[in-house]
């Protein structure tokens, strides 16, 4: 499944680039270009808040931005795959700090922080508790992210690693699944009593009114540094560093805010 995953985020990556290579006799690929293009790689949670500024960036410097989205796992395994791309945006910094083991990220700013939460369908129909041990409830029907593709999976991991009961909840659990996409859409559909989830997913509108989020201990979900990279491989580090200020200014963080991401004076 990881190496169809690859290829898949692969052919997206050259369908987007294909726009750089348009056939025009006479003209070099540079000079077919109609504006400079950035393409950008974001973990789900994250998107709505980066599409919203990547517009405003858009008309800012007159370019285009592609976004790319999908588990942030995932997501850096294309990157070493593809050897392309301008930012690197995962719910998680360990896979910037991972990215810059491997020698992909030239710099990198702080936009924010992300946190965990249980989340059951609005209304707690089955009466769920708070805390991590009711992962261990044979009755109910539970969902949760694999840590080997997406930042929300690797958090879990760690949340019940930390509580003692991983071993126990894996094999309680009914199914693992990519990413936070995948884990919002059971809920909604009524394919899942639980999942533990990004909380950003359930402010959204779209989800709000069919989600409840119920909040963690902080002695196991701890806040989450939110980093954007500017990868090695850019072929605009100038522009792609406007886009990193505007993320991280008081604008972009207000926007990052209004998707449900904390913003780095909050405490949580």
């Amino acid at each position: 499944m990881r190496k169809s995953t690859i290829v898949v985020l692969s052919l997206i990556v050259i369908s987007i680039l294909s726009v750089y290579f348009i056939n025009q006799p006479g003209l070099t690929p540079e000079q077919s270009l109609p504006r400079k293009e950035l393409l950008v790689y974001c973990g789900i949670t994250m998107i709505q808040p980066m599409s919203e500024i990547a517009t405003i960036v858009e008309k800012q410097e007159n370019i285009k931005i592609s976004i790319i989205k999908g588990g942030s796992g995932n997501l850096l395994r294309s990157i070493k795959f593809n050897r392309l791309g301008d930012l690197y945006l995962p719910g998680s910094e360990s896979y910037i700090s991972q990215a810059m083991k491997d020698d992909l990220i030239e710099e990198s700013t702080h936009i924010g922080y992300n946190k965990a939460a249980i989340m059951v369908r609005q209304g707690n129909p089955k009466n769920i508790p708070p805390g991590v041990t009711t992962l261990l409830n044979p009755d109910l029907y539970i969902v949760i992210g694999n840590p080997d593709t997406g930042s929300i999976g690797k958090e879990t991991k760690k949340i019940l690693t930390a509580a003692g009961i991983f071993n126990q909840a894996m094999q309680n659990a009914k199914e693992l699944t990519t990413d936070s996409k995948r884990l919002v859409e059971v809920l909604k559909k009524g394919e899942a009593d639980l999942v533990i989830n990004w909380y950003a997913t359930s402010t959204w509108p779209e989800n709000s009114e069919q989600i409840d989020a119920l909040p963690i201990n902080n002695e196991y979900a701890s806040k989450k540094k939110l980093v954007l990279g500017l990868l090695k491989t850019s072929k605009y580090p100038e522009l792609a560093k406007k886009f990193m200020d505007y993320a991280s200014s008081d604008k972009g963080r207000s926007i990052f805010e209004r998707y449900g991401l904390y913003t780095v004076d909050q405490n949580i």
